[in-house]
């Protein structure tokens, strides 16, 4: 990715992450689009964090290959000198200001990543990770700078040999709220808060920022006539929101 493809993903990440929950909602659903809410489950560990970056999707699977059965396959396979297909690792697609949105595959109890794996992610440029499911140490994810964790809970569990990555960088679907699922694109803009997370569909991205700012823009003057002293009735008036 180019310096100014990042920079330009940057600045663009850094005004969505002054839009509310339920003002992107608010956006959305005149627009047409009512169903980009993710399950209401799905939400930050850490209250009053918020989340916005460009989707890296990640799809799992149960696993229901044991370790030693992998480590036999790639074994013969290096002794016959056969190369193992893969996609890409999910490390080669992360970038600053993107976030990770994992499908669990409908695996309900491992911790998918953790804190350590969440640090790497962080690292490489993410602003947090979106899972269907559970995460790992939340000790550990707490303080882990500028990163935001989006998932059901916590668990224990350890992932390995109950859970796979079968797929990265590829339509996924996560569970929805008004309908029963949310598709996921790479590309997609992600936006996370204590009220939920909703999708944005890349290809509408801008002009939804643009409108929801202007609903920021609206609450933020009747806020401050607010603290003026104007009743609610003539703020309301005044700039529209209720």
């Amino acid at each position: 990715m180019s310096d100014e493809k990042q920079s330009s993903i940057l600045e663009l990440q850094a005004r969505w992450n002054k839009i509310r929950i339920a003002n992107l909602y608010d956006t959305l659903d005149p627009m047409g689009y009512p169903n980009q809410c993710l399950d209401l489950s799905i939400r930050p560990l850490f209250p009053h964090q918020h989340l916005a970056g460009v989707a890296v999707t990640v799809r799992g699977s149960r696993d229901p290959t044991s370790w030693e059965e992998k480590e036999a396959v790639r074994k013969k396979a290096e002794a016959e000198g056969k190369p193992i297909a893969t996609g890409p690792h999910l490390h080669e697609c992360l970038f600053p200001g993107c976030v990770v949105v994992v499908d669990g595959g409908g695996e309900p109890h491992t911790g998918k990543f953790g804190e350590m794996t969440s640090w790497d992610m962080m690292q490489r440029g993410a602003k947090g990770i979106v899972i269907d499911g559970y995460i790992r140490d939340r000790l550990g994810l707490e303080v882990i700078p500028d990163y935001t964790v989006c998932a059901k809970g916590t668990s224990p569990i350890e992932s390995a040999r109950r859970w796979s990555i079968v797929g990265v960088n590829v339509t996924i679907g996560m569970p929805g709220t008004l309908t029963s699922m949310v598709p996921v694109r790479p590309g997609d803009w992600i936006v996370g808060g204590p009220d939920g997370v909703i999708v944005v569909p890349q290809e509408i991205a801008m002009e939804v920022l643009e409108k929801a700012e202007e609903i920021e823009a609206r609450e933020q003057g009747m806020r401050e006539d607010f603290a003026k002293g104007m009743s609610f009735k003539e703020a309301y008036e005044k700039w529209g929101r209720a």
